[in-house]
């Protein structure tokens, strides 16, 4: 898309609903909506990303909340993603933690990043998995359903979770249960990528995290076994 849109032009009415209906306990914590602009959110896409949560501290980034996010998301007009264009920690654009390893698989592929929709199970920031607690369950229930419509607004085949813990929750939310495929990396850890397909055919492919696999080494990019599942 060339020209500049608003949003309402756009994105599915099933999208923007569902966004609304976010409590405004969740809008007013540390965290992030999206991962791409709103022109990833238009006609049909077969992948769609999801980790399990925005990094960071909680305390440093309060005034980075859901709530000013989702308004800086609303206003952008030219295809964006978080892995290419921001800069992270200071450092360049795109080149910061994982941010590498997403653009080299996502060049494998031959795939636009900035044109598929990318999000985080859970909104709300939090150093660690473990920050979370006992609150992650809940929080992950009130975050789905704007999962739950972008997969149905852009019908959505493939989900590709960074991460076993986003993983099993898209698993089960979508009932993903039958493993269709496998890649063990060819190193000492041996640490496992796995892809589940529902009996609707929508599948998961839940891969390790970038944060913590260089996918740019080829004993551990997980590219061949996502390209299986988008090409089956």
């Amino acid at each position: 898309m060339n020209r500049k849109y608003a949003v309402s032009e756009i994105v599915p009415v099933l999208i923007t609903s569902a966004m609304e209906q976010l409590s405004q306990s969740t809008l007013n914590r540390s965290g992030s909506l999206f991962y791409s602009g709103p022109s990833a959110f238009v006609g049909h896409r077969d992948l769609y990303i999801l980790g399990l949560n925005p990094g960071g501290s909680p305390v440093s980034q309060a005034h980075e909340t859901v709530a000013r996010d989702l308004e800086n998301w609303k206003a952008r007009t030219t295809p964006w993603s978080a892995y290419i264009d921001d800069s992270w920690l200071g450092r360049p654009p795109g080149k910061h933690g994982m941010q590498p390893r997403m653009r080299h698989v996502f060049d494998q592929l031959g795939v636009e990043l900035r044109e598929v929709p990318a999000s985080n199970v859970v909104f709300v920031r939090s150093a660690t998995e473990a920050a979370l607690g006992v609150e992650k369950t809940v929080l992950l229930q009130q975050c789905w359903p704007v999962h739950d419509a972008v997969i149905h607004a852009l019908g959505v085949r493939t989900i590709l979770c960074l991460g076993a813990t986003a993983g099993r929750w898209a698993r089960e939310a979508i009932g993903a249960s039958e493993l269709i495929d496998r890649f063990v990396e060819q190193n000492g850890r041996g640490w496992t990528s796995e892809a589940h397909i529902a009996p609707d055919g929508r599948a998961v492919v839940t891969v390790t995290h970038p944060g913590r696999a260089d996918w740019r080494n080829p004993s551990a990019d997980p590219t061949p076994l996502i390209r299986a599942v988008l090409e089956r």
